[in-house]
């Protein structure tokens, strides 16, 4: 159906955008998921070709452009299965804490290189012991003379391995009460002593992503990478989780109109009994069924994109939106790899990474039982 949110700027946006995946990330995908991240290089020409921070204010070099210039990308990677190269994670969701909170000095030093490529940022929140309970992390920040010694450890970070620069969420006041009082946001480089890198995970799916262990041994930061101020972290981050929840929304809903595309192709194609699967009515009501719960959760995004953009308040609406299309997505990918009988668990046919990739879609940047918990809250029953 068409879609009426973006303009003709924003496609061809698009249509640029998607030449130059076609040259210079479509050729990588399989190498950066055997090797388990993407390459340094790739960054550096998605900055210079404009791609990165697309958003972001002029004068840090961004374009000021309106957040569906991001949308663009995110869904253009999608349909490529270019989960390797994070762009919305660097972009969407780092770059606008640094923007939004940091200090002149912070914004001059750090906001121009990520636009670049240079610096590529990741977001250190989750803990081996402490996932969507952000107020109850015990990585430790205490403050000593003009630097902060950060010690403790992160676990299930994106962009671990290649990452430079970092949002740590740390505790500068672990006696707080309440807790949530004693976070803080450090901005910690990568090159600092004290700054260690664990194992790049090896996962279910998303294998092209680098996911990994951080560590903080008597790490010592400057007080002026204190990103905003000190034990107002977790304020900071419920009005960031906003977006970093619509873009789950909107990469969820672009990975399952792919996989459905091909699913729709495949069972036109192949034969059993003598006719296409396309013809049984089975294979007809299911995906009759799944295009239109696709085409239902494509208008609600689409209906918060524009509010986002517009600068309203929609945390119960991204919240609905981040539980019901990621559990879409995850049931969609399901039922189309049964279309494909047993070539469905074959590694051959993309519809059997789409569905291990599918799996942490509803655990990631919130745990859908979170976004639940969220809206009943909004509601006035919890």
């Amino acid at each position: 159906m068409k879609r009426d949110i973006y303009s003709e700027e924003h496609e061809l946006f698009r249509d640029q955008f998607r030449r130059f995946a076609a040259a210079e990330i479509e050729p990588k995908i399989e190498a950066w998921n055997k090797q388990g991240m993407s390459d340094r290089e790739t960054w550096a020409r998605c900055g210079k070709a404009g791609f990165l921070g697309a958003n972001q204010p002029e004068e840090f070099g961004g374009s000021g452009a309106d957040f569906l210039f991001d949308a663009v990308i995110m869904e253009e990677l999608a349909r490529i299965r270019a989960h390797a190269i994070m762009i919305s994670l660097h972009s969407d969701i780092c770059l606008p804490y640094i923007v939004t909170y940091g200090t002149d000095a912070q914004k001059k030093k750090f906001v121009p290189p990520a636009i670049t490529g240079e610096l590529i940022l990741g977001i250190a929140m989750t803990e081996p012991g402490t996932g969507s309970d952000l107020a109850a992390v015990q990585t430790r920040a205490i403050r000593d003379g003009d630097h902060y010694v950060v010690n403790g450890a992160k676990t299930f970070i994106s962009n671990g391995q290649i990452g430079d620069l970092f949002i740590v969420v740390v505790k500068t006041n672990p006696d707080a009460n309440p807790p949530h009082a004693g976070v803080s946001l450090l901005l910690i480089e990568a090159d600092r002593k004290g700054f260690v890198r664990g194992r790049n995970l090896e996962k279910l799916g998303l294998k092209g992503q680098d996911t990994s262990e951080l560590f903080f041994e008597d790490c010592r930061v400057p007080v002026e990478n204190l990103l905003g101020q000190e034990g107002q972290g977790f304020v900071m981050l419920m009005e960031k989780l906003q977006q970093e929840r619509l873009s789950v929304a909107v990469a969820s809903i672009a990975c399952s109109r792919r996989a459905l595309e091909d699913t729709i192709d495949y069972v036109k194609q192949r034969h059993a009994f003598g006719k296409p699967i396309a013809a049984f009515q089975n294979t007809q009501f299911k995906l009759a069924e799944l295009a239109t719960e696709l085409e239902v959760g494509q208008a609600f995004v689409d209906k918060l994109l524009v509010a986002h953009v517009r600068g309203e308040n929609i945390v119960t609406g991204v919240s609905m939106a981040k539980w019901w299309t990621t559990a879409l997505q995850k049931r969609l990918t399901s039922e189309c790899l049964q279309l494909y009988g047993g070539y469905g668990f074959m590694e051959e046919y993309p519809i059997s990474t789409d569905f291990a990739d599918a799996a942490v879609h509803t655990i990631f940047a919130g745990s859908n039982e979170i976004m639940k918990r969220i809206i009943a809250k909004n509601l006035g029953i919890g």
